[in-house]
């Protein structure tokens, strides 16, 4: 993580041609990584850990939050029209919700101070947030809209936790067992990737 600097950036830069093609390239690298995903031992098989916020959060460090947010806004387009929707768009835009709730946060708090400690902190913070509100929307928004999308009770789908956490018996539970975990590991497992690969990448994305 970059040391060069220690003084508070107050605005964003503006996005110019560069700026647009960096997202582009980010965006495009996020979309791939969206298509190796890895199943997990505690969670239903709908939920599967991808690395596409890797790129998002690099774009938040290297050129701002803002920036960061539109690589997510671009990931998430070019998924819908890929792979089209089978929620209406609402699992789409939760996702990036969800999204940005890790690298968002994390971007705006290495933009006060582009230190080590300040990108583990704005890392932490992130992770925590993105649990917090991926286990809200989860629970408020994207279940419910899957089970109607596929025509499942919600009892069926909170079965299928059951059926790989015995702890997993109503909503709550799996959220606080299948869900929470979920977005907490990828959390970290995404800051640690960023943590480790950022010095070496940012040359080429920092905005100057």
């Amino acid at each position: 993580m970059s040391t060069e600097t220690k003084t508070a950036v107050h605005s964003e830069p503006r996005l110019g041609v560069k700026a647009l093609v960096k997202i582009g390239m980010l965006a495009a690298v996020a979309i791939i990584l969206m298509l190796f995903e890895i199943p997990l031992p505690f969670a239903p098989s709908f939920y599967e850990i991808d690395f596409s916020e890797v790129p998002v959060l690099v774009g938040c460090f290297a050129m701002g939050p803002f920036a960061g947010a539109l690589i997510e806004f671009v990931k998430i387009l070019l998924n819908f029209v890929v792979t089209g929707t089978d929620t209406a768009g609402v699992g789409e835009i939760a996702n990036f919700i969800i999204g940005c709730s890790l690298c968002v946060p994390a971007g705006l708090i290495y933009r006060r101070n582009r230190t080590r400690k300040n990108a583990l902190i704005g890392m932490a913070v992130g992770t925590v947030t993105m649990t917090v509100i991926g286990c809200f929307i989860n629970a408020f928004v994207l279940l419910p809209t899957y089970a109607v999308a596929f025509g499942m009770p919600m009892d069926a789908l909170v079965s299928m936790g059951t059926a790989v956490n015995s702890h997993i018996t109503n909503l709550f539970t799996f959220v606080m067992f299948a869900v929470a975990p979920f977005n907490l590991l990828k959390g970290v497992l995404v800051s640690v990737i960023v943590f480790l690969i950022y010095k070496k990448i940012s040359p080429v994305f920092r905005m100057h």
